[in-house]
């Protein structure tokens, strides 16, 4: 069925190449429930319910890639695209005064949508079209700019550092705050008796990103979720031994069967679309097309490149079955909307398994079947302090701004627009807004040093759209 002699590889080879990549990338169901919730935040029950739907999302996503591109790529819930959806809840919260619960379930209609579009563009093989329409800078730009905005999350709010300011809970940043409170005790003063946590999770955070560099550089393939475990046992000993707590209180009355019940209430089918009319067209025209821009990008950048470093590229440098990988990212998109998570794709990940001897899809069946057993560990996804967590994501922001070494900065209709990006993602935490004004910039520059006739039709209009959604209060 895989066609293993034909691609030089052997059953255990695809085995052995599905745990590595598994093993790469699991960091991903602790952390996707984790971002999508507040860190549990919004409720167990919730929490629950997205955590079965990363597992499941990601498993269909794997089986299609597995059965019918015969490909050996990982799928889960993209990092930096979880982060938007998340954001996008919230801001959904403040402009119709929902619940974060409806307006999960109404932003999760977005995500249908971008699936729905996605299975159409794959299905006529438009989206490899679609690609070369938007500028090529700009389509570098993006995945450095989400790396800044998963940096400032990680060294701030994700690390679970709170102080009391002007009476509300704020974020401390650990750059800022921790070394200042190592100087002129500042956060020692403002948290008081929060002061020792905070330097406990800051220093795990470290330690953790301190980890997986190491581990990485040893080339050890599991070296994300081993630094996540060496930074979670140290959390877990301090908190027993210093500030005698018991980080595993949970565990005594935790179920170990999957929490199904809790996913039936919240997420699966939950489509709220009574609460997404009251979103605005602007609103959810400009969403669903940021979401398909980041996650096409995502996933034939990821695609390509795995593919070519495995030598599974034609001599135009062409992908064989690339329309049924895509759609394997599209399904597992609508997937995911149905279970309850944000969009998934491709994740760079499978790069790992690829380099273990990965060739088909059996490596990605492989993946898909541990993602599944996965479901019944929930009770100790849930106890992975969020401080280990943020040691992740700081270490993929960093492997995301990679991607600068192929933007041309001697040519500033490239230069400038990517700059702003960068700048603009984290400040706002808004990935839509920051390739908003990328486009704008290049649309504009263009015009003004006379090659408008080089920028795309399509680009036009996308900016166009930014602009309307920027100042026409709607």
């Amino acid at each position: 069925m895989f066609k293993l002699e034909q691609n030089k590889t052997t059953v255990k080879t695809e085995i052995i190449a599905g745990l590595t990549t598994f093993m790469t990338m699991a960091y991903i169901i602790a952390l996707n429930p984790n971002l999508l919730t507040g860190f549990g935040a919004e409720g167990q029950e919730l929490w629950n319910g997205v955590f079965l739907a990363t597992c499941i999302a990601s498993a269909v996503g794997m089986f299609v890639m597995a059965f019918c591109a015969n490909k050996p790529f990982a799928m889960a819930p993209g990092m930096g695209l979880n982060s938007f959806f998340a954001v996008v809840v919230g801001q959904i919260v403040g402009l119709t005064g929902m619940t974060y619960l409806e307006s999960f379930q109404s932003a999760l209609v977005i995500i249908l949508i971008e699936g729905v579009i996605f299975i159409i563009l794959s299905l006529f093989g438009i989206r490899e079209k679609i690609v070369e329409a938007i500028p090529l800078g700009v389509r570098f730009g993006i995945a450095p700019a989400i790396g800044l905005m998963l940096l400032n999350i990680g060294l701030g709010s994700n690390c679970g550092i709170y102080a009391a300011v002007n009476g509300f809970a704020a974020p401390f940043y650990a750059m800022r705050d921790f070394f200042g409170a190592l100087t002129a005790g500042y956060a020692r003063d403002t948290m008081g008796d929060g002061f020792g946590p905070m330097v406990l999770a800051v220093a795990t955070m470290f330690i953790g990103l301190f980890v997986i560099i190491y581990l990485n550089h040893k080339k050890v393939r599991a070296s994300v979720i081993l630094g996540m475990l060496v930074a979670s046992i140290i959390n877990w000993v301090c908190q027993i031994f210093i500030f005698n707590t018991n980080p595993f209180e949970s565990l005594k009355t935790a179920s170990w069967l999957p929490p199904f019940k809790d996913m039936a209430a919240t997420t699966l089918f939950k489509f709220n679309f009574s609460g997404f009319a009251q979103i605005g067209w602007a609103t959810v025209i400009t969403l669903i097309i940021t979401f398909c821009i980041i996650d096409m990008f995502d996933t034939i950048g990821t695609l390509v490149g795995t593919a070519s470093r495995a030598g599974m590229v034609d001599e135009k440098g062409n992908m064989p079955n690339m329309k049924e990988a895509l759609l394997a990212d599209a399904v597992g998109t609508v997937a995911g909307a149905c279970t309850g998570t944000s969009t998934v794709t491709t994740f760079i990940e499978s790069a790992s398994g690829v380099e273990a001897g990965g060739r088909t899809g059996l490596t990605a069946l492989t993946t898909g079947i541990v993602f599944l057993a996965c479901m019944f560990i929930s009770p100790i996804a849930a106890i992975i302090p969020s401080a280990a967590t943020s040691s992740a994501l700081i270490y993929v922001g960093i492997l995301m701004l990679s991607g600068l070494k192929r933007v041309d900065f001697e040519d500033l209709t490239q230069a400038a627009p990517v700059a702003l990006m960068l700048i603009a993602m984290p400040i706002s935490s808004s990935i839509r807004h920051a390739i908003g004004i990328g486009l704008i910039t290049y649309t504009v520059i263009k015009v003004l040093i006379g090659k408008a006739k080089e920028v795309h039709w399509l680009t036009y209009i996308l900016s166009l759209l930014f602009l309307v959604k920027f100042f026409i209060p709607m």
